[in-house]
């Protein structure tokens, strides 16, 4: 088993990025671009033909990059943004798939969690409206014939295997992340079901992620350029895959990925909800394993809008640099980072972004170190409503092209008051969580043989004076929150 090889799939909101691996690390990487259209305001959608023309894209690359060793793969892993809705009526898509960013079904998300208040905690949060259960409920009112039609709703990664397998399945990650999940059993839940409009025909087979699916068709095999019959698994939606490829497998093993988005994941030996924080609690890809996260739909995002606005010409480690000489004042400025609403602490996705404080004598400098504060007052934010849940990770890792500023970092680790240990950024971090998922089906080894950590690079403490002024800081924050909730 030495030389076994194994293709890592994931297919993110703007590309598909694709790994050859051993299932420990990566030998080769690809990726193509996936295209989005939003046909109307607060629409996101994607169409699934340009995920399997990427998919083909990427393999292309690698079977000429690594001809031997592509000949030589002998299992699938894959995974996918979350939440998406794709309905399938004889293996054919009725419509685009509806994405994670799609806001149109608010109103839907606010109906279900009415009608179903204690549902929260059966599937692990609150509904909210990038779910794909308000999608469908949506699609119920606006669109009944696609919903009565569908053979099956998938999330995106599942089309994926559906088109290399003929196998209608998914994973207990992406499961949850329908919102239509009994999250503590892994089954589906009949009643969040039924107020949607969905039967449980309609739902796929939930299948642990690391479980074959089935074999490689031979179509399939022929238009990616491998070899027919081999094992395709289930994999995982992206959340829990990235962390599959950092070995965060352990209760109380912890991660901040600060990407376009941001999230703290922790693991857990067990379901523990805390919908009323607004804390994902899902379940993870491996048997007998769940998580809870903060999901933060504004990561490193505000700041590349603001060196965009503030200072087009100019590269960012330039700006930073400059923001640095300030850093032994205290802030005057207070930032609002929800350019595109929020999730975790506030479930508000109409939210949005604002500077208070500003006045004649504010620099540029000013306004991007606010706004790299009030990402981390954020993170800050997330952080401290998951500790008051019980959940404080025994380590925290830190991912993500975020961190690559180790100003920044510092300003996190003091914003959250504890140490984290940075490690190098990676791209192809999912698609090699799932090339490891690949590897144990096909090997039968042990968790701790596959999901090894990495070896940690640096730690960052909290600098004193810095923590002292973000612990002042966060209840202002919070109050301006409050304060600008009702101004839209």
């Amino acid at each position: 088993m030495s030389r076994i090889r194994v293709l890592g799939v994931d297919l993110g909101t703007t590309a598909l990025k694709a790994v050859l691996s051993d299932g420990r690390r990566v030998i080769g990487a690809a990726s193509a671009p996936v295209p989005t259209r939003r046909p109307r305001p607060l629409w996101s959608e994607q169409a699934p033909a340009d995920w399997w023309m990427a998919l083909a894209s990427a393999c292309k690359a690698l079977a000429a990059r690594h001809p031997g060793e592509w000949r030589q793969i002998s299992g699938i892993g894959l995974s996918g943004h979350m939440h998406g809705a794709v309905l399938l009526k004889d293996g054919k898509p009725l419509r685009p798939c509806i994405l994670h960013n799609d806001g149109r079904a608010t109103a839907e998300a606010k109906a279900l969690n009415a009608q179903l208040p204690a549902h929260a905690g059966v599937a692990g949060v609150r509904a909210m409206a990038g779910f794909t259960a308000p999608k469908l409920l949506w699609l119920k009112a606006y669109e009944p014939g696609v919903l009565a039609v569908a053979d099956v709703v998938l999330s995106p990664k599942d089309y994926l295997r559906f088109r290399l397998t003929g196998a209608f399945a998914t994973d207990p990650v992406d499961a949850s992340g329908m919102w239509l999940l009994d999250v503590a059993k892994r089954q589906w839940c009949p009643e969040i079901a039924a107020a949607c409009g969905v039967a449980l025909r309609q739902l796929p087979a939930i299948r642990e992620g690391n479980e074959i699916v089935g074999p490689l068709m031979p179509v399939a095999a022929k238009a990616l350029g491998l070899p027919s019959g081999i094992a395709v698994v289930t994999g995982t939606g992206d959340a829990a895959a990235n962390t599959l490829g950092l070995g965060l497998v352990e209760e109380g093993d912890g991660v901040i990925s600060l990407g376009t988005a941001a999230q703290i994941f922790v693991s857990k030996r067990a379901h523990v909800p805390a919908p009323a924080q607004n804390i994902h609690a899902f379940a993870h890809a491996l048997p007998g394993l769940w998580f809870q996260m903060a999901a933060m739909l504004n990561g490193a995002s505000p700041l590349a809008w603001a060196a965009e606005l503030f200072a087009p010409e100019e590269k960012i480690t330039t700006l930073l640099k400059q923001v640095e000489k300030g850093m032994a004042r205290p802030s005057r400025l207070l930032f609002l980072p929800y350019l595109t609403g929020e999730r975790t602490p506030n479930d508000d996705p109409a939210m949005r972004a604002a500077f208070m404080g500003l006045d004649a004598s504010t620099t540029r400098a000013d306004l991007l170190r606010a706004t790299l504060e009030g990402i981390a007052l954020s993170l800050a934010d997330s952080y401290d409503v998951l500790t008051r849940s019980g959940t404080v990770p025994h380590v925290l890792y830190a991912v993500g092209g975020g961190f690559k500023s180790r100003l920044w970092a510092g300003m996190i680790a003091s914003a959250l008051g504890r140490s984290l240990s940075l490690i190098p950024a990676s791209e192809t971090g999912g698609a090699l969580g799932v090339a490891r998922l690949a590897r144990q089906a096909l090997t039968g080894e042990a968790d701790a043989a596959v999901y090894t950590k990495p070896a940690r690079s640096s730690v960052v403490d909290p600098n004193p004076t810095w923590q002292a002024r973000f612990t002042d800081l966060l209840p202002k924050y919070r109050a301006l929150y409050q304060a600008l909730r009702p101004i839209r």
